[in-house]
């Protein structure tokens, strides 16, 4: 019985890691009025940016307007 349980979660596991680990969006700086690609190569930055400004950690996607507009801001001026 639990094996029949087993090989779904298992492969289910595996494409969302899989899917997560390549997600990746555009997103619009208004302040300089431009595109970004918001990959997991900006995470490390968007860390520092977390660290130096003092904010919660939260998600990108889940920013007010300001923070990001903030975020962007902040990003142009350490490339």
């Amino acid at each position: 019985m639990l094996r029949r349980f087993v090989a779904p979660l298992t492969l289910a596991s595996i494409l969302l890691t899989g899917c997560a680990a390549r997600i990746s969006y555009r997103t619009y700086d208004p302040y300089y009025r431009d595109y970004h690609v918001w990959t997991e190569a900006e995470r490390p930055h968007y860390s520092v940016w977390i660290g130096e400004s003092h904010r919660p950690n939260v998600d990108y996607d889940r920013l007010r307007r300001e923070d990001r507009e903030a975020y962007w801001r902040w990003r142009h001026d350490h490339p």
